[in-house]
């Protein structure tokens, strides 16, 4: 099945964030939304993991806010995020980093704990954002 009317489904990359590991893109832009995959606490420029949950966040705040500028968005366009983590003992922590990069009002949210990421990670975001035309 093809798509219908000439919809587009455009792939994001960017340098700015940890290339994909897999068979996914950074993100898709498709029918107005920017969806993107899951974001962790690796610094782009290393490719190293970094340094506990509050740092892990941030970087993956940051890769995310990267991925969304190239797809021409921002965490101002974020309509839903979720949160997985690794320790349902740091939610007080992520969330606490959380809110500061977040627009007003913040997106919809699911924030699953308890879940065995790779590579060690104590943390990886996933967001729908709107697209800008």
């Amino acid at each position: 099945m093809g798509h219908e009317g000439g919809a587009a489904r455009v792939a994001i990359e960017t340098d700015a964030a940890p290339a994909a590991l897999g068979p996914y893109s950074q993100a898709i832009v498709a029918g107005g939304f920017v969806f993107c995959s899951g974001t962790a606490g690796i610094d782009p420029e290393t490719g190293q993991v970094v340094e506990g949950i509050e740092a892990q966040t941030e970087q993956a705040l940051a890769n995310l806010s990267a991925i969304l500028e190239a797809a021409g968005a921002s965490l101002a366009d974020l309509v839903k995020t979720t949160i997985f983590y690794a320790d349902v003992d740091d939610f007080a922590k992520l969330n606490e980093v959380y809110a500061r990069f977040m627009p007003d009002p913040p997106p919809a949210r699911s924030a699953p704990a308890n879940v065995r990421l790779p590579r060690g990670l104590l943390v990886s975001i996933e967001a729908v954002a709107l697209a800008r035309d």
